[in-house]
């Protein structure tokens, strides 16, 4: 009797082993999403300015080589290599122009235009003029971006540093950084975020919330 009762143990055993459920395989990773592209027709109104020496033969943001003579131009945030149509909104002149360099960092201006791009609208001259910029083409391969608000530009670091720490205290984040290409103008920036879409929500509340009277604008912070 021993030895069947152990026998009908070993069987029980055995069949609850036949009915546990196999061992589910985990999914795979789910790639990351590729970041949307600024489309083809996306556009911009506002004024445009033009950039030559001292910047002539300096390594623009993109690591090329600025040449003033060549059909490029400096925008805060489109990814490099976009090409824009520039509209002269004045003249009715039009230029296109690859996307190498950040810039400018001036309130209220879109683009800095190579000399030669500002020579086919006839800006020299005025220096600035009313634009619409267009998007014609996008890189084929565009790189997420990372994205802050600029609240100053500042000759003398003390100053900027001091607007630093205060915008640190109202806003949680803020840093300092020297344009490579302007050695001694450092910039105050805000914040770090993901998409431009936020950067431009922090920069309306910076505008609406600081206790400083200050210009907030999207600038793109890594170097895509």
């Amino acid at each position: 009797m021993r030895i069947a009762a152990v026998c009908l143990l070993a069987v029980a055993v055995t069949a609850g082993c036949h009915h546990k459920k196999a061992a589910r395989t985990p999914p795979p990773p789910t790639k990351p999403r590729a970041p949307i592209p600024v489309p083809v027709g996306h556009s911009e109104t506002g004024v445009a300015s033009w950039y030559g020496h001292p910047y002539h033969g300096r390594a623009a943001a993109n690591g090329e080589t600025y040449d003033m003579e060549k059909m490029t131009a400096a925008h805060r945030t489109l990814p490099f290599n976009t090409w824009v149509r520039v509209y002269d909104l004045d003249n009715n002149k039009t230029t296109e122009v690859r996307i190498i360099d950040r810039g400018p960092f001036v309130d209220g201006r879109i683009i800095d235009l190579s000399h030669a791009a500002a020579r086919e609208i006839e800006m020299i001259g005025p220096g600035i003029a009313r634009v619409r910029i267009e998007v014609i083409r996008t890189p084929p391969v565009a790189a997420p971006g990372l994205f802050g608000v600029q609240v100053g530009a500042f000759r003398v670091r003390a100053n900027a540093d001091r607007l630093r720490s205060r915008m640190e205290t109202e806003f949680g984040t803020a840093r300092l950084v020297e344009r490579p290409q302007d050695p001694g103008l450092w910039r105050v920036l805000v914040g770090a975020e993901a998409t431009e879409d936020g950067a431009a929500a922090l920069a309306e509340r910076i505008r609406q919330n600081s206790a400083e009277k200050t210009t907030a604008f999207v600038v793109r912070i890594d170097s895509n």
